[in-house]
């Protein structure tokens, strides 16, 4: 028993002597609890997030596609206050993966980090403006847990800088992706996506050619006529998210309860549909009621209708009453994997590649470029509006393109060929791409929005009430170097000027 008892203490001098010598965090690790991982098992969550982030029905108001007739809707009057930072949360998983891969040599895994990391703050830096960027989520590594703001020229730098980074990786590591829920592993068609992204970034850029460490139109053309991008009409090489009738996997309008009560379409887009005799229309809106009592066929434009987005909305809501307003098409919300969320697709490379070829940025045959742009979208609701295709399909899309008020041909300037560039772009966008069309809008002026007479431009959203509870000296010195001191909506941020 004495034996027993000497070993005991002997052991436990000898972990105190050791313990003494070592950091706490080295020794109290939970043997049952991993510290590390393959990136691969961080990639599909991160996917998941960063294609459902900016998409729902929100930027829908703001882009006069939907209208609110059981309450005012702040998107829909421009009048929105407080963004979001959550979007930083999702920065962990990112941060995590970045770790991950460098410690296993997973170059791939490392060039996917950095586009995910690119595009978080490509959207972030045009929501608010200067934004924490290089000490961003880094709480957990360096301990900065009120990270300082980055300027917006500093941010986008920095993401065009990581595109460049991850597409070099890309381009010599060939090898499947595991956890990829996108490309299916495919390093080619990730390659693709990534300087397509460039590419957007690069246009963004294009009021502020002047004011960049580098030439927009110069880089913009190397990586036209040197990378790889996304060209594929049939939408193979589309950024997109595909759903699944699965529980935690459908699509995620599946279900929704406000499409079933007080949200209908806006005349503005319907207007414009219906202006433009585009099929479209069929597959992303409903008949009125009256319409479909009168036995009207699903291709009579006559059949459908929107609300007034700048009346009060009683005023809509007795329209609804009579019978007189469409609504979202029902495979929004009736169908599990109604369609995929399409993060960069053919269709919107098409609208750029047309934009900077008017711009003189590239050489290259604008018809055909922006005709291609058209039939990738007509081709996609072809592909998944179940039961609707035939109504968008490759001959719907050649009749629609000879109308003297779609094709370039009948354009009378270069100004309302950009117009029309731009309108087909925003056309493509229901329920997709998230604020990217009004962000457009706000760059180009168009599409234009209607906008009561006492309406102020939105340019931006206002910080988060957390910056200004737990990051209150970075976020006030950022908005005393953009604004001088006032978080407003109402003022334009860098790359607007």
């Amino acid at each position: 028993m004495k034996l027993f008892n000497k070993h005991i203490f002997l052991g436990l001098f000898s972990l105190s002597i050791m313990t003494s010598c070592q950091k706490l965090t080295e020794v109290n690790v939970n043997p049952n609890e991993a510290t590390t991982t393959h990136p691969q098992a961080l990639l599909t969550k991160v996917e998941w997030d960063a294609f459902r982030t900016w998409h729902g029905t929100s930027p829908l108001y703001a882009l006069k596609m939907i209208v609110q007739t059981d309450g005012e809707n702040a998107n829909q009057i421009y009048n929105w206050q407080r963004g979001s930072f959550e979007q930083y949360g999702n920065l962990r998983n990112i941060t995590k993966m970045t770790e991950e891969a460098e410690r296993i040599g997973a170059e791939s895994y490392l060039a996917l980090a950095k586009f995910f990391r690119a595009y978080y703050f490509y959207n972030l830096t045009l929501t608010f403006g200067d934004v924490p960027y290089s000490e961003a989520a880094k709480g957990e590594n360096s301990a900065i847990f009120a990270p300082k703001y980055d300027t917006q020229k500093d941010v986008l730098v920095g993401v065009l800088k990581e595109l460049e980074e991850a597409s070099i990786i890309l381009k010599k590591n060939n090898n499947t992706i595991n956890g990829d829920i996108i490309y299916g592993g495919n390093s080619g068609n990730w390659n693709k996506l990534v300087n397509s992204f460039r590419l957007k970034v690069l246009l963004t850029l294009s009021k502020k050619t002047t004011d960049l460490p580098f030439n927009a139109a110069t880089e913009f053309s190397k990586i036209f006529t040197n990378e790889s991008r996304i060209t594929d009409v049939s939408g193979a090489e589309d950024g997109q998210l595909i759903f699944l009738n699965q529980e935690g996997n459908r699509y995620p309008e599946f279900n929704s309860s406000g499409y079933g009560s007080g949200m209908y379409m806006d005349s503005t887009f319907i207007q414009r549909l219906q202006d433009l005799k585009d099929p479209r229309l069929f597959v992303v809106a409903t008949q009125t009621r009256l319409g479909k009592e009168a036995g009207k066929a699903i291709n009579d434009f006559t059949a459908y209708e929107g609300g007034d987005p700048i009346v009060p909305y009683a005023q809509v809501n007795a329209k609804a009453v009579l019978g007189k307003l469409s609504k979202v098409h029902e495979r929004f919300y009736q169908d599990p994997t109604a369609e995929p969320l399409v993060l960069l697709g053919c269709s919107e490379m098409q609208f750029i590649l047309a934009e900077a070829i008017l711009k003189g940025w590239i050489t290259g045959d604008l018809n055909a470029t922006y005709t291609k742009g058209v039939q990738a979208s007509f081709k996609f609701y072809e592909k998944y509006a179940k039961n609707l295709g035939t109504y968008t399909n490759e001959a719907q899309a050649a009749k629609y393109l000879e109308q003297n008020s779609v094709s370039l041909d009948g354009a009378s300037s270069n100004e309302q060929k950009l117009e029309r560039i731009l309108m087909q772009k925003y056309l493509r966008s229901f329920h997709q791409g998230g604020y990217s069309a009004y962000f457009d809008h706000l760059r180009t002026g168009y599409p234009s929005f209607r906008k009561s007479a006492n309406v102020k431009t939105a340019y931006r959203w206002m910080y988060p009430q957390d910056e200004y509870n737990n990051n209150t000296a970075n976020v006030s010195d950022a908005i005393k170097l953009q604004f001088g001191g006032n978080d407003n909506i109402n003022l334009q941020t860098w790359w607007l000027k």
